[in-house]
């Protein structure tokens, strides 16, 4: 089997060409993950096995486990992949919309767009990250900056757009307050507390309404899934406080204060 290098596997941290030895290294690293993701494929997470992935690239498990000690460090690194390559997407999403100047309901649509296209282009790798956990593997906190490339850039939309046009903040259950302060204590202490709840709840249905397209929930019940996702995540940035905007570019209705 040969493995597939790119320039990012074939440079080192500092951008420099990698020696003879890392760049073999290198390619070994990625040949292992590339037939990883195969089994996850074709027999899902919990089934992955180093020794399988070893015979099928003609490496004996000790070789193997230079490489990855454990089927718990393989996964560790997929599930860092997956959640990278899904924040590149959505970065990559959202920068064309600033470069096009898109107002921020329509840099929201923009990125969780990208969420939807990516996990349908992926949807083994989306499994891993949103499925099922996989049994007796604990996500190490490496996992935690990857896993959070998506919502922290869904508050950044938020973030200008109050530094901006402004937003009108949502109402929220007073019984909330601690809760809601602390999230915004925790992720966006410049934000009101109620935009954080707000936030949270669109974050989670964002992912429940790919997961549900993902999955085949949706069979036999949404057809036109693109336009319906499409209105959904729409209806979703309302709820977080993005304000629609007229023709000329300016916000309808008069955002509220922040506080």
């Amino acid at each position: 089997m040969t493995p597939r290098t790119t320039r990012k596997d074939a440079t080192g941290a500092d951008g420099k060409p990698l020696g003879v030895r890392a760049r073999a290294r290198a390619e070994v690293t990625v040949a292992i993950k590339d037939e990883a993701r195969r089994q996850l494929a074709d027999e899902g997470a919990a089934k992955l096995s180093l020794r399988a992935v070893a015979r099928e690239l003609g490496m004996v498990s000790s070789a193997l486990y230079r490489y990855f000690p454990s089927r718990d460090d393989l996964l560790t690194a997929l599930i860092v992949d997956a959640y990278d390559s899904l924040g590149e997407a959505a970065e990559g999403a959202h920068a064309r919309a600033v470069r096009a100047q898109a107002g921020p309901r329509e840099r929201w649509s923009a990125v969780c767009g990208a969420v939807r296209e990516w996990a349908l282009a992926h949807p083994h790798e989306y499994a891993l990250i949103y499925g099922s956990p996989v049994p007796g593997y604990t996500a190490p906190r490496t996992t935690v900056g990857p896993a959070a490339r998506v919502g922290l850039l869904l508050i950044g939309v938020v973030r200008e757009a109050a530094q901006g046009p402004g937003i009108h903040v949502p109402k929220m259950n007073e019984g909330l307050r601690d809760e809601a302060e602390r999230l915004a204590a925790d992720l966006a202490p410049d934000l009101p507390p109620a935009v954080m709840v707000a936030l949270t709840a669109a974050w989670s249905q964002v992912f429940g309404l790919v997961s549900f397209e993902v999955f085949g929930q949706f069979n036999r019940i949404v057809e036109d899934r693109a336009a319906f996702f499409e209105q959904a995540v729409s209806q979703l940035a309302g709820s977080v406080g993005l304000m629609e905007t007229a023709a000329q570019g300016k916000p309808k209705g008069k955002p509220k204060g922040k506080r």
